[in-house]
């Protein structure tokens, strides 16, 4: 088996979040770390957008309002409330065979290890393959309303929201579990043309996601979820994970990263 770094973090601001995600990923290219599989939280509440995503879907005044913060992925997809989830992180070599190959065929890998860490808290979760084309065409700016390439479900609803991100340096692939609480939550901050619109996207969010408190009827405290996600990626991906953490090197850089680039409007 090969051996991986595990790092398990304490809640984290959103620009703090992104800045090491990207700063794990510069120095495992460099060869100064191994490659990653890290589990974190956000406090307080952020909204993140995808690489491309306009601001202009995000109704400032409710974000400000609501004392939520707003960070810019570096990978791309819709906006995601991070609040009450488990997020991971990949972040591995091109070369790996784990990520090697296509961006689908690596997701695909990944997503296996996913629904085994699911399936440990008895989630009856499934990937099914998703031929919609809606992408790039679809204005909706929430994630876990638009579907994706290989959808990870239970009872239809979408369960996990994955982006992945391919450098020079390595592939970062990160994504949210939401644990229990609103998921509409999400829709109060973000710009539609008038308040039944607002309400309609609500229901059709809730129509199409879910967490894992509604789908299992009960909650999974955050340790719990994050022992499935050790468990599985071990015995899924043959990986042997040892506990770590960030070097001072990496601390360093994301710190920069945090007041040259995640940092600022």
């Amino acid at each position: 088996m090969d051996i991986w770094r595990l790092l398990i973090n304490p809640p984290a601001s959103g620009v703090w979040n992104m800045a090491v995600d990207e700063s794990i990923l510069e120095s495992m290219g460099s060869g100064r770390s191994l490659p990653t599989l890290r589990l974190y939280a956000w406090e307080p509440a952020c909204l993140s957008l995808g690489y491309a995503q306009p601001v202009t879907d995000v109704d400032m005044t409710r974000l400000q309002a609501r004392g939520w913060e707003m960070v810019r992925r570096p990978t791309g997809g819709r906006a995601v409330l991070h609040t009450d989830e488990l997020t991971y992180s990949v972040i591995a070599p091109l070369d790996e065979p784990r990520v090697a190959g296509t961006v689908l065929e690596s997701y695909r890998r990944l997503a296996q290890a996913l629904v085994q860490a699911l399936n440990l808290l008895s989630l009856p979760v499934q990937v099914s393959e998703n031929s919609s084309k809606a992408h790039g065409s679809n204005p909706n700016p929430v994630c876990f309303e638009v579907p994706s390439t290989y959808e990870i479900t239970v009872d239809g609803k979408k369960l996990v929201g994955s982006a992945q991100a391919r450098r020079k340096e390595g592939v970062l692939q990160h994504g949210s579990l939401p644990l229990t609480g609103d998921l509409t939550r999400i829709i109060q901050v973000l710009a539609f043309p008038d308040e039944l619109s607002r309400t309609q996207a609500a229901e059709r969010l809730l129509g199409r996601a879910t967490t894992v408190e509604t789908a299992l009827g009960r909650k999974v405290p955050w340790d719990e979820a994050a022992q499935a996600y050790i468990s599985a990626f071990e015995s899924v991906l043959a990986l042997e994970l040892q506990p770590g953490s960030l070097t001072a090197i990496e601390k360093e850089r994301a710190d920069e990263l945090v007041r040259v680039k995640y940092g600022k409007d």
